[in-house]
């Protein structure tokens, strides 16, 4: 079955094609034959722009994990050998503080289906039964409908192509990892954590497995970036820069609390 015959699928794609047109349209006067991309990132703009609220809320979430550092470090410590009830400890701190571990997951899903769609808009020949006109669009001459490993993988991609693409999911990679860096304990923006009697951070975010999950976002990003389409690309580099910028101005707005000294490692 052709998904995207299903009434709902083609009706969502046909509404996002003829909005992103109407968009190119307009800024052609201004961003001439990039006026295709100029939408691309003025849509990405307006979504991130409508998730700020969501954004305070994992800034605060941050914020009160912070808080809830020692007493985390504390219950590792007690349940060590236990990790059940670890885990269930843990969950309820976390209830009773009104937070959750995975409050900074939430912008990701948001965003999925945005995605998802500029990736099947810019995929796909035909949508909801006519031509799709954005695959002629272009940004300094790269179709926006190309991808890094499609080029690489079809051959003969010019110099210029394959400069336009890298340089994008390079973008998207730095930006990640700056992004990383700024979030994570004794970052640029976080205060220095103390160690637990296991050598773990006691961080705001709990446990050495989210740290490593946390450290492969921006490989992951920039792993997508390479594969989907110039134009989705583009909407992860502008969300990355847009993260980065908005942690740094609402960490500065709600502060992590000084972390405890470390306590002396005993035998």
């Amino acid at each position: 079955m052709d998904l995207l015959s299903l009434p709902p699928v083609a009706a969502v794609l046909d509404t996002a094609y003829r909005a992103l047109m109407g968009l190119t349209h307009l800024l052609e006067p201004l961003a001439g034959s990039g006026a295709a991309a100029a939408a691309v990132v003025l849509v990405t703009l307006l979504v991130r722009a409508a998730l700020v609220p969501v954004g305070v809320s994992q800034a605060r979430a941050e914020q009160t994990r912070a808080r809830l550092a020692p007493r985390l470090a504390e219950l590792r410590r007690r349940h060590s050998h236990q990790p059940e009830k670890l885990q269930a400890a843990t969950l309820q701190l976390y209830a009773d503080e009104g937070t959750t571990p995975f409050a900074g997951c939430l912008p990701v899903l948001l965003q999925a289906p945005v995605v998802g769609v500029i990736y099947a808009v810019f995929v796909h020949p035909r949508l909801a039964g006519h031509p799709n006109a954005l695959l002629g669009e272009t940004l300094a001459g790269v179709p926006l409908g190309s991808s890094l490993v499609g080029v690489l993988g079809g051959g003969g991609a010019s110099a210029a192509t394959l400069l336009v693409l890298g340089a994008v999911v390079a973008a998207v990679a730095a930006v990640g990892e700056l992004s990383r860096r700024a979030a994570r304990p004794g970052g640029p923006l976080a205060p220095p954590a103390p160690e637990t009697g296991a050598g773990t951070p006691a961080g705001p975010l709990a446990g050495p497995g989210t740290q490593r999950l946390l450290g492969m976002l921006p490989l992951t990003t920039a792993v997508v970036a390479c594969v989907v389409p110039l134009a989705a690309g583009l909407y992860l580099l502008v969300t990355v820069a847009w993260t980065y910028v908005q942690r740094r101005v609402l960490r500065r707005r709600y502060p992590l609390p000084p972390a405890p000294p470390a306590r002396p490692a005993t035998d």
